[in-house]
């Protein structure tokens, strides 16, 4: 039998320990995060590079205009601001004091602390806390304080907010509202996998969440600061050992996936109807992020592409040497490629097959594609608009430098082009279309039988009963 939950004191009043996950580019907004919000739990604003709107309420595209990287990076910024301080203030508006609006960054983006920044000095009152991940965000307490809001700071383990503890947050403990644990197998979007646990080994949540709790007592914080869980949430049911568990103290669950596919969700129909047909396993824990995190979306026709694209590689010396002895004689120009005999081979059957250049990668390969695909990626990568902080595909870095110092690497790509892209009715075949591992429950949960889409209001009723 289902527990049910108990609403939460937030942000000084109370609300439904459900938080809506933050979704990236424009897969949460002000519609979503609003009717979360005034359907009593926690809604979030994605402040990632948000959609600003003119007088007539159509969304402006956002265009770069300027001719280096780091002025285009200065456009992005303020669009970035701009559009999270409209996303909010409509959110806002639309909860009309039911529940709470927290906006949601990425530590690794480009400009993460003068967007956040600028958005918390514009929407005063109307944010109630920031929720960070993607990297390690040390300064986020610090921000967060300076504007008075929490911080729910985004980990994978325990190990993880330790370190943030002991170098930042021990300093702002008043304004730490939660702490999310992400399971880093499960949860779409980007995750945290460390180098030392293997993508194919999924971990039970439940000892990393125990260990969370242990650390979070030795930094003396009370079991009433809830560990949010995030990631492969679907039915409250399946985590009714976790409610009022003496072991891990106050949880709340944050929902990612499954807000996708409501009346208010802003992604396009087409994304709509993909999620419907999503089986288990059609979701891929992958590599491929020009962030260089592990991040799990859709194995769609885009995702096998870059698969596909990673096998046509073969690693090369300049010099003869070992192995490296047969001169490569497609795909190159110049004479200093050496490969072994079988690759050799490879190469000539890929060149063949119309995969006729062979770009160079930061790890001393080289990968075939086509020359269409050469011009596509070349492109990409001189339209770098730094959205990173440090950006594998177009070696581009959020320093004085503005490069990694590394050469850009095409078996990547331009997650600012396609996630904007498929956010804004793009193919959803020819995109990159996160998602959590649990969506194939999209096709198998009877509340979205015959193609019911419910409304947030709907959905947050559902969840509640255990469902």
């Amino acid at each position: 039998m289902f527990k049910g939950l108990s609403p939460i004191n937030y942000n000084g009043r109370e609300v439904w320990p459900l938080v809506e996950g933050g979704k990236g580019v424009a897969a949460t907004n002000h519609a979503s995060a609003g009717a979360w919000a005034a359907a009593g739990g926690i809604g979030t604003v994605s402040a990632v590079n948000a959609d600003s709107y003119d007088a007539d309420g159509k969304i402006i595209p956002q265009i770069y205009r300027a001719l280096t990287r780091r002025e285009r990076h200065e456009e992005l910024i303020q669009y970035a601001i701009e559009g999270a301080v409209q996303q909010v203030k409509r959110a806002f508006e639309i909860a009309g004091g039911k529940g709470a609006i927290n906006i949601n960054v990425l530590w690794e983006m480009g400009g993460a602390q003068r967007v956040l920044q600028g958005v918390l000095e514009r929407t005063r009152g109307m944010v109630a806390g920031v929720t960070c991940g993607a990297g390690m965000p040390y300064k986020l307490s610090e921000i967060a304080a300076h504007h008075e809001v929490s911080y729910l700071p985004i980990v994978s383990s325990g190990r993880a907010f330790r370190a943030l503890w002991k170098r930042a947050y021990s300093k702002a403990q008043e304004w730490l509202a939660a702490v999310v644990y992400e399971d880093p197998w499960l949860a779409g979007g980007h995750n945290g996998l460390s180098n030392a646990e293997d993508p194919r080994a999924p971990q039970d949540p439940y000892p990393r969440v125990k260990a969370l709790r242990e650390v979070m007592r030795e930094g003396g914080l009370p079991d009433s600061v809830p560990i949010v869980m995030a990631g492969g949430v679907w039915y409250l049911r399946d985590w009714n050992d976790w409610i009022d568990n003496p072991e891990l103290g106050a949880i709340a669950f944050q929902f990612g996936t499954r807000p996708l596919l409501t009346q208010e969700s802003p992604i396009p129909e087409g994304w709509k109807a993909k999620l419907m047909e999503i089986d288990e396993g059609d979701v891929l824990l992958h590599r491929f992020s020009p962030t260089g995190f592990y991040s799990s979306a859709v194995r769609n026709p885009f995702l096998r592409h870059l698969e596909a694209r990673s096998e046509r590689q073969i690693p090369y010396s300049t010099e003869a040497a070992g192995d490296h002895t047969f001169q490569l004689d497609v795909g190159v120009k110049g004479k200093n490629f050496w490969v072994t005999r079988n690759d050799l081979l490879r190469a000539r059957e890929w060149h063949g097959l119309g995969f006729t250049s062979a770009l160079k990668t930061p790890d001393n390969t080289l990968v075939f594609v086509t020359l269409e695909d050469q011009q596509i990626i070349r492109k990409d990568q001189a339209d770098c608009m730094g959205c990173l902080s440090q950006c594998q595909f177009s070696s581009w870095a959020d320093t004085e430098t503005n490069s990694t110092g590394r050469l850009a690497d095409p078996r990547s790509f331009c997650i600012q082009k396609t996630l904007q892209d498929i956010a804004h009715g793009g193919d959803t075949d020819q995109n990159l279309m996160f998602a959590g591992h649990a969506a194939y429950n999209f096709k198998r949960d009877p509340f979205y039988s015959n193609g019911f889409v419910p409304t947030v209001k709907q959905l947050v009723d559902r969840i509640l009963t255990g469902d």
